[in-house]
């Protein structure tokens, strides 16, 4: 079954009790017991819901692990899987990693005894040299926010698994209709289903699919002892837009292709960041683990006064927080996405204040262009 199919048809679809063809909204916090003796599937909804049972049964199977967990927030869902190690743990983690999985790395979990390693993961050499004999996971996102930087997720899986290392991947740019980690052997994928998963900007949650029994025994030990996990109306609203995802993304590529080669001839453009773009560094590689570009790319204008200008002019976009809506969304990440990391870390990083990070939408690139030519002059 191919992946457009398997997003309409995979077992989750449709209510075994009606035949809805949509999976009811079930706002429920406890569930009756007929049989004292015998506690029935459902008891409490912290520890399980049916609408949401439907959410994680779909991602599992999409990105084809054996088991999904739906949460509250993309944070919810990393600071559960991170809550899988221990005090004197040591986890490698990217470098120019999203700024609240840096801030709960060096604000959070270190402060109970979880130590972090922050490497240029693009650099698999890095990965190799940081591993010590207490290592216990690699924490990677590929592309990278917000320069989309790729990791050659087989080799540093390799490097990982000779060590014993569990391996989480953050695929929230790509989906699992761009890029499957768990099939290149990593163990745990994360996403933000705020964005393209649930996919139209009303939806905060996260999803984590593990490839292993005794991870999802873990996990859910985890995710039952915090509650932070994703309430029915929002289990179903992702419900709903996980079975657009292949066209939404196959139309944001397209675009995003096209904007990324336009930039290029622009003059005010200093560099232009797309995995599409075959000088990125990594274009190879991205694409021998990925069947698309993704609908992010990231872009710096030559001066600060051009780059709050074009902020500040430009038309028929958002300029928000967050990314994978319909609509286009500019983000300008110094002061939204990596503002919680220090501005020398992100100047060493490569994150400038002329950068400019845009996911696109449904619009017609034509009028994209054009939004963007004349927010530009």
């Amino acid at each position: 079954m191919k992946f457009g199919t398997k997003l309409i048809h995979n077992g989750n679809e449709v209510d075994p009790y009606t035949g809805a063809l949509s999976i009811p909204i079930y706002q429920a916090s406890t569930f009756h017991q007929p049989n004292i003796e015998t506690i029935g599937k459902y008891d409490y909804a912290r520890s399980g819901n049916p609408t949401r049972e439907a959410l994680e049964n779909t991602i599992a199977q999409l990105e084809n692990g054996v088991r999904g967990f739906a949460f509250s927030s993309g944070m919810a869902a990393i600071s559960s899987v991170l809550s899988l190690f221990s005090a004197g743990d040591h986890i490698v983690i990217c470098e120019d990693v999203y700024g609240g999985t840096f801030r709960i790395a060096t604000k959070v979990l270190n402060r109970f005894g979880i130590e972090f390693t922050f490497v240029d993961a693009s650099e698999i050499s890095e990965i190799e040299t940081a591993i010590k004999s207490n290592t216990k996971g690699l924490y990677l996102e590929t592309p990278s926010n917000p320069l989309l930087k790729i990791t050659d997720l087989r080799e540093a899986i390799k490097i990982a698994k000779s060590n014993d290392v569990i391996v989480i991947v953050d695929n929230s740019f790509l989906s699992p209709y761009f890029q499957k980690p768990l099939d290149l052997g990593a163990d745990i994928v994360v996403h933000s289903a705020t964005k393209f998963i649930a996919g139209h900007s009303d939806v905060i949650g996260g999803l984590a699919v593990v490839k292993s029994e005794e991870l999802a025994r873990d996990l859910y030990t985890i995710q039952n002892s915090f509650g932070a996990v994703l309430g029915p109306q929002d289990c179903w609203l992702t419900l709903r837009g996980l079975k657009t995802l292949k066209v939404r993304m196959d139309v944001y590529e397209q675009t995003a292709q096209k904007l990324a080669n336009w930039l290029l001839t622009n003059e005010c453009v200093e560099e232009v960041y797309y995995p599409g773009l075959k000088d990125h560094p990594g274009h190879d590689v991205h694409f021998e683990q990925a069947s698309g570009g993704g609908a992010v790319l990231s872009f710096t204008l030559k001066t600060i006064d051009q780059t709050i200008r074009f902020l500040q002019k430009v038309e028929n976009v958002a300029v928000a927080v967050s990314l994978g809506g319909v609509e286009t969304i500019v983000s300008y990440p110094v002061k939204m996405s990596h503002a919680a990391i220090p501005k020398d870390v992100r100047e060493r990083l490569g994150v400038k204040d002329t950068l400019i990070r845009v996911s696109v939408g449904l619009e017609d690139v034509e009028d994209l262009i054009a939004s963007f030519q004349k927010a530009l002059i």
